[in-house]
């Protein structure tokens, strides 16, 4: 193995550093696409449960962490927000084929990004590898000098 100089651990240390700025993206990505699974599956439960509910009764939750009960007229008539700020109306069967498709790609997305963030973690576990032994290589030749 040829030795690293100070210029090549600089430059390891400086792909570490980015690596690590990439690997904190991909988690947050990693969690917001685990929030929006988390928030279609209760959306799907809930507008599944209001076709068997007689008194189409639901909680309804108004922010900061407060709730109110309320009654669906309509519980078959869904406003779906499908992006861009676009709201369409959906009947509540049709609504929920939309959220479960939306899942299926929430969760490709989650597994692409997954991979993405191992295949960096691997490359920042060689980076790590290199800069170790050229740490150990320059604390050596400091106590050769020595």
């Amino acid at each position: 193995m040829q030795k690293m100089d100070q210029r090549e651990l600089m430059t390891l240390q400086h792909y570490m550093k980015e690596y690590g700025q990439q690997a904190e993206i991909f988690v947050g990505q990693l969690e917001m696409l685990e929030n929006g699974r988390m928030e279609a599956h209760a959306a799907i439960e809930a507008l599944e449960a209001m076709l068997v509910t007689d008194e189409g009764i639901v909680l309804l939750q108004i922010g900061g962490g407060a709730s109110v009960r309320a009654k669906v007229l309509e519980p078959d008539k869904i406003l779906l927000n499908i992006g861009a700020e676009v709201v369409v109306e959906r009947s509540n069967k049709d609504a929920v084929e939309y959220l479960k498709e939306r899942l299926i790609e929430m969760e490709a997305s989650q597994k692409k990004v997954a991979d993405t963030l191992n295949h960096l973690r691997s490359q920042m576990n060689e980076i790590n590898k290199r800069l170790e032994s050229g740490y150990q290589q320059s604390a050596a030749a400091e106590q050769d000098q020595d």
